[in-house]
C-alpha cells in the first residue's frame, strides 16, 4: 500500500489529438518519450494515458487525455520548471501532436478518493 505524503496533491490534465494520419507516431512518442521525460521532473510522480471510447452528450471532445499526478508544496515551482525545461529544449516534442488544439489544466485534490465499500 502506497502512503500519501502531507504535501498538496494535484492532477495535470492534458487533452490532445494526433495530427491526422500520425496516430502511430503520436502514441509512440507520448508513451515512450514524453511521459518518461515529464515523470523524471521534480514533483511529477506519475502519468497515465487514456483514449476516448465514448462521448456523453452531443459535443465531440479530444481523443486522448493524460493525467499527471503531481505532489508539491509549491505547484508554481513545478510548473515553472516544466516550462523552463521545455523552453530550453530538454523536453522532446513531436510534430505528430496537434499542438494548436491541445489543452492543459491543473487541478488540486479537494478530498480523499471515494471507492466502493
Amino acid at each position: 500500500m502506497q502512503v500519501k505524503s502531507n504535501m498538496p496533491q494535484y492532477k495535470m490534465v492534458v487533452m490532445s489529438d494526433p495530427v491526422e494520419g500520425r496516430e502511430k507516431d503520436y502514441n509512440q512518442w507520448y508513451q515512450e518519450v514524453h511521459l518518461p521525460e515529464l515523470v523524471a521532473l521534480e514533483g511529477i510522480r506519475s502519468a497515465r494515458r487514456l483514449r476516448r471510447v465514448r462521448t456523453l452528450g452531443e459535443r465531440e471532445t479530444y481523443s486522448n487525455m493524460v493525467i499527471y499526478e503531481i505532489e508539491a508544496d509549491d505547484i508554481d515551482a513545478v510548473l515553472d520548471n516544466l516550462v523552463s525545461v521545455a523552453m530550453d529544449g530538454q523536453i522532446t516534442m513531436s510534430d505528430a501532436i496537434d499542438r494548436k488544439n491541445a489543452h492543459a489544466a491543473i487541478y488540486e485534490e479537494l478530498g480523499p478518493e471515494v471507492s466502493e465499500p
